[in-house]
C-alpha cells in the first residue's frame, strides 16, 4: 500500500512529461527529414537562410546579400518553411 502512491506519481509523470516530449522529437524529426534543397529555414542561433546541399547528417544554407554558404548539422535547424508553389 504504501508503493501506491510512487506507483501513481510515476505513471503522472510519463503522462505529462515523457509521452509530449516523445510526440515533439517525432514531429522535429519528420520536419528535417521531409527538408529538400530549396527551403528557407531558421537555424537555432537565429541565422535564416536558403537549403542549397544536404549531405547526410549536415546542411548547407545560402544568406545574406552575399550569398554566404554556412555549414550546420541537421540539429541546429530549427525550423524549416516550405516555399509556396505556384
Amino acid at each position: 500500500m504504501t508503493f501506491l502512491p510512487i506507483v501513481f506519481f510515476a505513471v503522472v509523470m510519463y503522462f505529462l512529461i515523457f509521452l509530449p516530449q516523445k510526440k515533439r522529437d517525432k514531429k522535429a524529426k519528420e520536419m528535417l527529414d521531409s527538408m529538400q534543397v530549396g527551403n528557407q529555414v531558421i537555424t537555432i542561433g537565429g541565422i535564416s537562410g536558403k537549403v542549397v546541399n544536404i549531405k547526410d547528417d549536415e546542411v548547407t544554407i545560402e544568406t545574406g546579400v552575399e550569398r554566404a554558404k554556412i555549414n550546420f548539422k541537421k540539429w541546429a535547424i530549427k525550423e524549416v518553411i516550405k516555399p509556396v508553389e505556384a
